[in-house]
Order: C-alpha cells, then structure tokens, then sequence
C-alpha cells in the first residue's frame, strides 16, 4: 500500500540554531516588548536586533571578505563543478561566508582530489564521509 510514497526532496535548514545565556533583567526586558507587542516572540526580537547589530557594520564586513577573498551567501559544490576542477589540474579553496554546500553525490576520493581547503564562517552541509575525509583540510 506504501509502495507508491516516495520522496521528493531531502529538506535542508536554511538557518541554524544558537544558544545564548542572557541575563534575568534582559531576559524580562525582551518579554515585557514581547508582551507589549513589539515582537512576535524572543527569538524575533533576538534576530531582528543582530541583524540591526550587522547592518551597522555592513562596511566593515564587506571590506573584509573582499580582503579575504571570501564568497558571501550561499555556494554550491556540485559533482560537475569537481570533477571540472580534477580534469584541468586545478585545486580548490573554499572560503565562504554563509553556508557552502557539497553536493550528496560527491565522493570523498573526489572531494580529496579536487578540495584543497575550506574556511566557512557560517555552516557547511556536506555528508559525514566528506566531513570525515577532509577533516584536516577544514579551519
């Protein structure tokens, strides 16, 4: 009877969470706004004021990751991206700002062959296997 569900897609978080440790008076502080309306909840406040936080150094950051050469957003590592790289002789260096992807496809001989290191500030989704086989190659 089940033999006709498949699945679509994998679903995969576009955030991650955090925890913080904050103090009771602050704590009370974010409820009373809360309570008062101006939030639809903590975490609501909590994100709106780290984004007005980053916003006030959008400058400093954007000089920063073009000093460091760094991509900013989302970036994608496909099968065919590597296996590219592997024939032109070419190594990567995966420097990302945001959250950097390695396709599930991807193998961790090729992922050796072609990843020479990768520095994300942010998230990296890529399997255990690759995770574990580039382990020495991750800042």
């Amino acid at each position: 009877m089940m033999s006709n569900v498949r699945q679509l897609r994998d679903k995969t978080a576009d955030s991650e969470k955090i925890t913080i440790n904050l103090g009771y008076v602050d704590l009370g502080r974010i409820d009373l706004l809360v309570q008062e309306g101006f939030y639809s909840n903590r975490s609501d406040l909590i994100r709106t004021a780290i984004r007005n936080q980053l916003e006030s150094h959008v400058e400093v950051v954007s000089k920063s990751i073009e000093r460091h050469t760094m991509e900013l957003g989302l970036r994608d590592y496909t099968k065919a991206d590597l296996e590219a790289l592997k024939a032109a002789g070419e190594v990567l260096h995966v420097k990302v700002v945001g959250l950097a992807r390695i396709a599930p496809d991807v193998t961790p001989e090729l992922a050796l062959e072609t990843i020479g290191s990768i520095s994300v500030l942010g998230a990296l989704q890529a399997s255990a296997d690759i995770k574990k086989a580039l382990a020495d190659r991750i800042n």
